[in-house]
Parts: C-alpha cells; sequence; structure tokens
C-alpha cells in the first residue's frame, strides 16, 4: 500500500499499528518487557523462531511505528530506530565493520562525527581517509582493497556543500563499497537518497524529525540485508543504544508535519539567504537554493529545494561574529538545529571546536563563519534580530 500514496499520507498514515483498544492516534507503549503466553512461546520469542515483541532494548511497538513510517517515507525497506544520531552513525560502523576495515568520508561532515571516526573508532582498528566532498576523483584514488563504507553528509554541515548521490553510488558500487548517506540537514520531504543509489541513510531524529527540539533520537534506513542480516540490528540487540518508546512516540507524532515544517523553514531560509548575500557586512552565504552556490544546478536536481540552514561568513573574522551571535535577541544561541525556533552558533568554536584547526581548515569552516538554522518566526523579525550585529 505504501507505494501508491504520496509522502505528505504517508508521514501520517505509515506505520500505524492500534491495539485492542483501536485508538485513533498512536499508542505509546511504556514497557520494558512482555508478558508470554507459556515457557515455549518465550524461547521462540528470544531464538527468533517467532516474532512478536521480546524487550524493549529491542523490540518496542512505538518504536517500530516509527521505524516503519520513516522507512517508507525514505523509500526503504527496514529501519532501526537509535538513541541519537551519534549512535546511528556508531551502529552502523559497529555492525558492519571490524577491526582493519578502511571508511572514506568526506572532510565536510559533523565535528562529533570525526571525532567517533577518528579517535574513537581508531582505537579498535578502523581506520578513515577524509576527501573532499563533491571531488568524485578523490573518491576513487583514496578507495584501498579494505575499503568498506563511503560515508557523507549532503548538505554538509556546515558548509552546504553537495555531493551528487547518483554518481557517488556509482563509485560504491564498481568498489563494492557501502555508500552511507547522512540526510539530516533534507530528510526525505526534500532528498530521498536511496533512489538516487545510497546504500543507507543516517538522520539524527532529535534534527527535523522531531523538529521542535524535546527528544534526541536517530534511525538508519536500508535495506533488510544490511540492516537486519547485516549486523546493524543485532549490534543494536545487544549493544542497546536504542530508540526509548517514548521518544519515539514524539519523532513519529513530528513526521506527521515533516514536510509542511520544511517547505515553510526552507522558504524562510531563502529569503534570508537573498538578503544576506546581499548584506554588505556579509562576506559570503552558503546555500543551495541560491544560483551563486557552485553545485546549484546539482541543488536542483537533486533537492526538491534548498533547505532550511543557511550558513555565511562575515567581515571581521570570529570576533564580529561573536558580535552577531550575542546581539540576537528572538534567535536562539544553541549548537542544535531543525527546530521549528530559529537557531544560531559559531561552528569553529561550537559544532566543530574539538577538532583540529588543520580539520576545520579542510573542511572550509573558518573564524567568520556562522550557522543559521531557519525555523517558522517571520522572516521580518528574524531579520531585524540579525542586523542588531550585523548593523
Amino acid at each position: 500500500m505504501n507505494e501508491e500514496l504520496d509522502l505528505e499520507t504517508l508521514a501520517v498514515r505509515a506505520g500505524i499499528q492500534r491495539s485492542a483498544f483501536n485508538e485513533h492516534s498512536e499508542a505509546l507503549f511504556l514497557t520494558s518487557s512482555y508478558v508470554f503466553v507459556n515457557a515455549q512461546q518465550a524461547a521462540d520469542r528470544f531464538c527468533n523462531r517467532e516474532s512478536g515483541n521480546v524487550y524493549s532494548r529491542f523490540t518496542n511497538p512505538t518504536v517500530t511505528a516509527f521505524q516503519d513510517r520513516l522507512a517508507a517515507l525514505e523509500g526503504g525497506e527496514a529501519c532501526v530506530a537509535t538513541a541519537s544520531g551519534m549512535s546511528a552513525i556508531l551502529s552502523t560502523i559497529m555492525g558492519l565493520l571490524k577491526a582493519g576495515d578502511h571508511i572514506v568520508a568526506s572532510h565536510s561532515i559533523f565535528g562529533s562525527t570525526v571525532q567517533l571516526l577518528v579517535n574513537i573508532m581508531g582505537r579498535f582498528g578502523v581506520t578513515t581517509s577524509f576527501v573532499p566532498l563533491s571531488d568524485l576523483e578523490a573518491w576513487k584514488q583514496a578507495v584501498r582493497p579494505n575499503t568498506r563504507m563511503f560515508f557523507v553528509e549532503t548538505p554538509s554541515n556546515p558548509t552546504m556543500e553537495l555531493v551528487d548521490i547518483a554518481a557517488l553510488s556509482q563509485v560504491a558500487r564498481s568498489a563494492s563499497v557501502t555508500l552511507v548517506v547522512d540526510n539530516c540537514f533534507c530528510t526525505p520531504a526534500l532528498q530521498r537518497p536511496l533512489a538516487l543509489g545510497a546504500d543507507l541513510v543516517i538522520h539524527s531524529a532529535t534534527k527535523y524529525l522531531d523538529g521542535q527540539g524535546r527528544v534526541l533520537g536517530g534511525a538508519i534506513v536500508g535495506s533488510k540485508q544490511l540492516l537486519m542480516d547485516g549486523g546493524i540490528y543485532q549490534f543494536l540487540r545487544t549493544a542497546g543504544p536504542t530508540m526509548s518508546a517514548f521518544n519515539a512516540w514524539v519523532c513519529l507524532k513530528g513526521l506527521e508535519t515533516l514536510k509542511i515544517r520544511m517547505e515553510a523553514q526552507s522558504k524562510n531560509a531563502l529569503a534570508l539567504a537573498e538578503w544576506l548575500e546581499r548584506h554588505p557586512a556579509v562576506a559570503r552565504v552558503y546555500y543551495p537554493g541560491l544560483p551563486s552556490h557552485p553545485q546549484y544546478d546539482l541543488a536542483r536536481r537533486q533537492q526538491t529545494c534548498g533547505g532550511a540552514i543557511v550558513t555565511f561568513d562575515v567581515v571581521g573574522g570570529q570576533s564580529q561574529a561573536w558580535h552577531i551571535i550575542d546581539a540576537t535577541r528572538v534567535i536562539s544561541i544553541t549548537g542544535n538545529l531543525g527546530d521549528t525556533k530559529s537557531t544560531i552558533t559559531h561552528p569553529a568554536t561550537t559544532t566543530h571546536g574539538r577538532i583540529s584547526e588543520e580539520a576545520r581548515q579542510a573542511a572550509g569552516i573558518g573564524p567568520g563563519m556562522i550557522r543559521l538554522s531557519v525555523g517558522l518566526e517571520s522572516v521580518r523579525d528574524l531579520k531585524a534580530d540579525l542586523i542588531n550585529g550585523l548593523g
């Protein structure tokens, strides 16, 4: 049935599993465990001879509903939900790779992802090489005999750089490498990487999937072979970095308004990007929906619009960037994004503050860069708030 429905309908109807009470709104199942009819059923459930709920660390009806809905939106066969976006990345690596394996990732990824790949996974014998995101030849050249995974964000955090997913998927396929795409910035409302050839899609559900900054969550979407048979689900079942039932319920309800929110916030973001590009205190604006963006044509093919994140460099470096941020009265100063409330941060000293200066330079993150996550406030009020510091 899902294949016959549009995304807006799937966002409010997919994954519904009504209980014996036949409730209209999805139920929240706050239980740690489940009662079995007899010892034989308990044994069969634990050994996967019979399907059904066993323990909420890895089976919960509310979490299943969220997983089924997000899989439908992304066009994937299956989904597993995790405690956070970072735990989704960790679970993907731990579930699919082993000591001695090699990852190729772009320079332009979230600072905590860099920390995970270099400082944590490196201790366990999984190595990572970093390449320019849009340089397909660099991806080809970085492949080694032990390369098992490509990891990208597109658009990237925070420079809004893109990679041609379809073209990169061909490179990955020719090298027998799993292509993992972090779709946090676009969500399936604006971009569907699986349809473009990606093998797995990663989400920080904390961001746009919830959409109101209420809970933490993550998700991995893809084929049943990779998620269920390939080891990701087994890692989650054993290690336990799974999504709670309450958080799943919040994110499940958040999906209902995902497309409406993303379209409205993206419209606001485009208006702000166009305005910022004309402001004399702004040196450069990074936004895929602007014709000045070097990958504007790719963005038009790959995304339905430019998204709701606007990054810009200001004249005057870090001191001026901090002055602009500190002068805001409406926009929230926080490292989170994807909220209905607009947020602002200085990537070089917050989200990417723990990586080396060399890594920041390779990612294109300078001291004068500001990342703005545009919410649902009026554009007029957001402009006025930024003018407090921009002048």
